[in-house]
């Protein structure tokens, strides 16, 4: 399990996922404390051609502002922002939310690995990236890239994840920094840094 020191360098944290997701995500998202510093994004793959409800969802299951990201808006800190159906989530210099139309990577758009790549290049070492359940690929070169620039990778008990593909990918990728099931996932985040307190 991380300690509190790996908690306290967290300076944004991004999650990925796809079948399986909201009820992996059911059991992590409620966990950050109402006065967390650190902004969280997550990609969970989606229908193109339907809205999402998921800020409505996991805005009643959680004590921090939850909203679907809009292009070029200011990243606030505290605050869960969900992928739009088909469009990438990226992290621009700012920081700031930038929105892609590119094409899809692995079949999915919004993408894991482009979310995570593009926020290992702004947060770097600050980084916490988490892979669940899902049932392709993406999230694998993501994870690295978070790795490579220093964060902080972990992933989903394969045993626990409802469709294990995604997190063995990145596994079989490696290195991964934690292998975690869904409770000590919710504990490392209950544990990120807080308004309330500080570095060191």
């Amino acid at each position: 399990m991380p300690d509190r020191s790996i908690a306290d360098r967290i300076e944004a944290v991004v999650i990925g996922t796809s079948a399986g997701g909201v009820e992996a995500l059911s059991a992590v998202l409620p966990a950050l404390p109402a006065d967390v510093c650190a902004p969280v994004f997550v990609v969970l793959h989606l229908p193109r051609e339907r809205p999402s409800v998921l800020s409505d969802i996991f805005a009643k299951k959680c004590r921090v502002p939850v909203r679907e990201a809009i292009d070029k808006d200011p990243i606030a800190p505290g605050t869960i922002y969900f992928a739009p159906p088909d469009y990438h989530l990226l992290i621009d210099e700012g920081p700031a939310i930038a929105l892609s139309a590119d094409e899809p990577v692995h079949h999915s758009r919004p993408s894991i690995d482009v979310l995570f790549e593009s926020a290992a290049d702004v947060f770097g070492q600050g980084l916490l990236a988490i892979l669940l359940t899902g049932g392709n690929q993406d999230g694998a070169a993501g994870l690295a890239a978070v790795g490579a620039a220093g964060g902080i990778t972990v992933v989903q008990d394969p045993a626990e994840a409802q469709v294990p593909m995604m997190v063995e990918s990145a596994l079989a990728r490696g290195p991964v920094d934690y292998q975690l099931r869904l409770e000590a996932i919710a504990a490392l985040l209950r544990r990120l840094r807080t308004k309330g307190r500080r570095r060191g």
